[in-house]
């Protein structure tokens, strides 16, 4: 019988090891991928932090279960925990989970060519909260414009703020990014009801925040809609002049 030496058997240990490791996008793909989980995560994609048994009502499960879930996602680092007291609140762990998340609400579900795409809702689809952003007719609007106005330079993923820009957004009252946080300045956000781009980012969370400080847009209790105000209708008729 043929011998076999011990360097082989490890190399050959080594290649079954590689084949049969699993690749990280299998492990988040199975935390999302359950359905009270995939209810918790949507919830959260408003931006808002909830409780463990607003979330079990979400996903109209019991607050057992909800925290055997709760606990896979945080451990999965899809949500974080935040303590207040005796209560303890759950958000999305990071822009780049609510990012991931609205990708996969593009892609979840296939229509007929001719059928509506994205959420029938009209006031969802017009404008929402996209994690700390906005989405919808409206931030794709805005952000095509401004792109047509030169005020961003697109090449394949990447997205860069231009010295016009800067200048426009610090005119409508729009914070610019900091260099020197980790989180990208800019970046393009494929839109689950437009299916083209809004902004996200740095200046997607500034934009959203100013429309909301100066009252163009108001959240809705309970939901991800914003509700353009009388006062922000003439704004963003001007901004988009």
């Amino acid at each position: 019988m043929r011998e076999v030496s011990a360097s082989s058997c490890h190399e050959r240990f080594g290649a079954y090891r590689t084949m049969t490791t699993v690749p990280p996008i299998a492990r988040i793909a199975s935390l999302i991928g359950d359905p009270a989980r995939a209810r918790m995560l949507s919830a959260l994609m408003d931006g808002r932090s909830r409780t463990a048994g607003e979330l079990a009502r979400e996903a109209t499960i019991t607050p057992q279960t909800a925290s055997s879930h709760l606990a896979k996602l945080v451990e999965g680092d899809l949500l974080t925990i935040e303590k207040q007291g005796r209560h303890r609140y759950h958000r999305l762990a990071s822009s780049d989970v609510a990012h991931a998340l609205e990708a996969l609400f593009v892609v979840s579900a296939p229509v007929q060519p001719k059928q509506r795409l994205g959420p029938t809702d009209t006031g969802v689809r017009r404008a929402r909260v996209c994690y700390d952003h906005m989405a919808g007719e409206i931030a794709v609007q805005l952000t095509e414009h401004w792109r047509e106005q030169g005020w961003f330079s697109v090449s394949g993923d990447a997205w860069c703020l231009t010295s016009n820009g800067r200048e426009g957004l610090h005119a409508l009252g729009i914070d610019l990014p900091n260099a020197h946080l980790r989180r990208p300045a800019l970046r393009g956000c494929i839109d689950w009801s437009e299916r083209r781009c809004h902004l996200a980012g740095q200046l997607g969370a500034a934009l959203l925040q100013a429309m909301l400080v100066q009252d163009l847009v108001r959240r809705q209790s309970g939901s991800r809609v914003l509700t353009i105000t009388a006062h922000g209708e003439r704004e963003l008729a001007r901004w988009l002049r």
